[in-house]
């Protein structure tokens, strides 16, 4: 069961120093900024008993008060928020900022400055925007809030992938002596589950229209999974309509699963919980001015393991939709990246798209001057990239869903740009859950996901998307005034 988010005190409200606290000295650590938008941040970090193991190794959880201090000069950090009661687990939100001002902060449990995630591996910096504090025990350490996207906001999309429904082991890597996975304390719910409503809720909760789920849904294609997996996306809405799922190679059929029927249909769990028994797997949709393309890149003559790959009919369909409106603002997800760049661990066929068919997508989206993200999972690390041949479209790749950093990306479109944010699900069960998974590939995991700067899970672009049409809350579901109608799938 989930717990409700705790309500954020206001920045004039009194210090937590005054609430219990922990009877043992405490460690502060794992810092990370997590959020950072034009007016609001997003900052995190874990309270432990130092010296203690929990056998993971881990240090065992100090549950306490937390709060963060910040002011817009490092000397005078004069406004606190905090967290309404004690956890070890600290999520807390700064709102109000200034848009492009710079702020110092310090975030503290009983008074011990807490430290940042370290991230020398990939050079880069888990609690801020410059190197302010880095040596520092406890900073204070600083970020600067970008300027908003142009014009006023239409619509905002929830970006989400590898929720693998049906895991019972996070991590297990093959090649890597070092993972040996993680798995879920007995008595609670499988951390699948646990991760994916914590998903769904946190991104209604921020307001979400639509949500895009790319890939790996299940962790082996089993009609039980993913008929769980379809329960808990139900509960953000329609499918089809409020949400749209694309396959990833873990969802791929099960030899030996059922008949086939004349049309490779057989033993297929995902095309049965998501497609249709007639269904593609890839798909066009007009939602208000706004194109969603959803592609299937998991190539079926291998055992998921290969290269992701789209196929002579797709590529060509996925050609003509773009060229017929090239202007199009236009959104594709699918599970396999074009491309993966600055690696902390070895980089295979299999983490992305086949070489030709990546160049034939990237060829494509430079004549179609509309197309300007593309979303993918796979990799389950936050990262983007910006290539030569396209520009104009963002290769956004999103953690996973059900480990460390646990969350999602919004997309929110403003009529002359957008901005993607990274944010971790709520809800005490899937932030401890977070927690322990940072020790996955033997505590290297934030080195590779987390994003090894805040702008790999936190940017702004400009784009014209002033075609799109934005959703009200007057029309019924499904009502065509909405502007958020489905169009056919050819």
């Amino acid at each position: 069961m989930l717990l409700a988010p705790a309500l954020l005190r206001s920045p004039s409200a009194p210090s937590l120093r005054t609430r219990p606290r922990h009877p043992h000295a405490i460690a502060a650590l794992h810092l990370e900024l997590v959020t950072l938008t034009e007016d609001s941040a997003v900052i995190t970090w874990y309270t432990a008993v130092p010296g203690a193991d929990d056998g993971l190794p881990r240090l065992v959880p100090a549950v306490t008060e937390g709060e963060v201090v910040y002011g817009t000069h490092p000397a005078r950090l004069n406004r606190t928020t905090g967290e309404d009661w004690p956890t070890a687990h600290h999520h807390v939100e700064l709102t109000g900022l200034e848009p492009g001002q710079t702020y110092y902060y310090q975030a503290r449990s009983q008074g011990v400055a807490a430290t940042p995630t370290p991230l020398d591996l990939v050079r880069g910096h888990a609690a801020g925007t410059s190197r302010h504090g880095i040596g520092s025990h406890g900073g204070p350490y600083s970020f600067t809030t970008p300027k908003p996207p142009p014009g006023r906001l239409l619509m905002s999309l929830a970006l989400c992938n590898d929720l693998h429904l049906g895991e019972t082991t996070a991590g297990l890597v093959a090649g890597l002596p070092l993972a040996r996975g993680v798995s879920q304390r007995p008595g609670l719910a499988p951390y699948p589950e646990i991760l994916s409503r914590a998903l769904v809720e946190e991104a209604q909760r921020r307001g979400a229209d639509l949500l895009l789920a790319a890939g790996d849904i299940s962790a082996g294609g089993s009609p039980r999974d993913l008929a769980q997996a379809r329960s808990i996306l139900d509960g953000f809405g329609t499918h089809g309509r409020d949400y749209f799922v694309v396959r990833g190679n873990h969802d791929r059929p099960r030899p030996g699963s059922g008949h086939a029927d004349g049309r490779g249909n057989g033993g297929d769990a995902f095309r049965r919980a998501f497609d249709g028994e007639h269904g593609r797997g890839y798909f066009a949709r007009d939602m208000g001015g706004l194109r969603i393309i959803g592609l299937d890149t998991y190539r079926r003559q291998d055992n998921g393991a290969g290269a992701g790959g789209l196929g002579a009919e797709q590529l060509s369909w996925l050609r003509h939709r773009l060229r017929e409106n090239a202007e199009q603002p236009t959104v594709v997800f699918g599970h396999h990246p074009l491309t993966v760049r600055d690696s902390v661990f070895p980089v295979s066929p299999g983490q992305r798209l086949g070489r030709r068919h990546a160049r034939a997508v990237l060829e494509a989206y430079a004549a179609a001057p509309g197309v300007f993200l593309h979303h993918a999972g796979h990799t389950h690390r936050n990262k983007r990239t910006v290539l030569p041949l396209a520009p104009h479209v963002t290769l956004q790749e999103v953690g996973a869903a059900k480990e460390y950093p646990g969350g999602f990306c919004l997309l929110r479109i403003h009529t002359g740009g957008y901005a993607l944010n990274f944010y971790r699900a709520r809800g005490a069960e899937a932030l401890e859950w977070s927690e322990r998974t940072r020790r996955l590939a033997g505590g290297l995991w934030p080195h590779h996901a987390f994003g090894r700067s805040v702008a790999d899970r936190n940017s702004v672009a400009a784009h014209d998307l002033s075609g799109i049409t934005p959703p009200t809350s007057t029309s019924s579901p499904g009502d065509s005034s909405q502007g958020m109608t489905p169009a056919a799938n050819h």
